[in-house]
């Protein structure tokens, strides 16, 4: 029993760092724009294609791929948000005109997804040596040590960014007050679209490490990550890299764990236990919006 709650407390270490990263690209964008994306995890699945893609036919490395879809799935999400956000400014209830849009976008790309790339499930097969390490007697995927390692970096790269540079600041800034921001002069569309553009950008680097940690993914998941993006918001608090990856840490653990005890559907219960919990307890996330000052 000790070593199956060893197992269970790092894969849900491995998991929730993965979480995590999920959940900061939807936090960037929620922050900033007020906007729902629940074409988050649409990006994301496609962003997972984008590796294996470049696996198949150009002999790319995944770890290679990974910051080639983030610079590419930046740009597409930078030139989109000029394409989608703007207009709906002139809506007569812009927050729910954004909330129909981009859940018109997320239903968009799963059936041009379907239609590209079948609903086959593809892997990405991805080895290091050595293929495990052992710890006692828990033995765990180096590959999956490897995205925790990368996921940790990402989100601790992000945090630097947006605490550390002119441009994460304003990013900060808009998250808290978006009026005052403008009235002092900044550029708030231009901002806006680089939060949509980052957000992106996070979700397709996602998509490539999930790819790497899980045996399969086909156009049907991205529902299922937009979703765990969202428990993390509101375990962690909005806007806040760090409070995200606590949150989505705190959710990856409760599950994993759970599951040593309790039956799969039963763990996947105790994780939205935890965040009903957390909701009535912290309604703003463990961190809030105090952290962004």
């Amino acid at each position: 029993m000790t070593g199956l709650l060893i197992q269970g407390l790092i894969n849900g270490l491995i998991l929730g760092a993965i979480y995590g990263l999920i959940g900061v690209g939807l936090n960037v964008v929620f922050g900033v724009l007020r906007v729902v994306n629940f074409a988050h995890g649409e990006f994301l699945v496609l962003g997972a294609y984008f590796a294996f893609y470049l696996m198949e036919y150009a002999g790319i490395n995944p770890l290679v791929a990974l910051p080639l879809a983030f610079a590419a799935f930046f740009l597409a999400g930078y030139l989109l948000y000029f394409v989608l956000i703007p207009r709906l400014s002139k809506a007569d209830d812009p927050e729910i005109s954004s909330l129909l849009l981009m859940f018109g976008v997320s239903i968009m790309l799963g059936a041009l997804m379907l239609l590209a790339f079948d609903a086959d499930a593809r892997s990405l097969p991805y080895e290091i040596e050595p293929v495990f390490l052992k710890f006692g007697p828990v033995l765990i995927p180096t590959v999956r040590l490897l995205a925790l390692a990368i996921a940790l970096a990402i989100i601790a790269a992000l945090t630097v960014f947006l605490y550390r540079t002119q441009l994460g600041r304003a990013l900060r800034a808009i998250i808290m007050n978006r009026d005052a921001v403008r009235i002092v002069g900044i550029n708030v569309e231009r901002l806006s679209a680089v939060a949509f553009g980052l957000g992106v950008g996070l979700a397709a680097a996602s998509g490539v490490l999930v790819a790497m940690v899980f045996p399969a993914f086909s156009p049907f998941m991205g529902n299922d990550y937009t979703l765990i993006g969202f428990i993390v918001i509101v375990l962690g608090g909005l806007g806040h890299p760090v409070g995200a990856l606590v949150g989505a840490l705190l959710f990856g653990v409760t599950e994993q764990v759970s599951v040593v005890f309790f039956s799969p559907s039963i763990a996947t219960i105790c994780g939205f236990a935890l965040m009903v919990a957390t909701i009535f307890i912290r309604p703003s996330g463990l961190f809030g919006r105090q952290a962004l000052r």
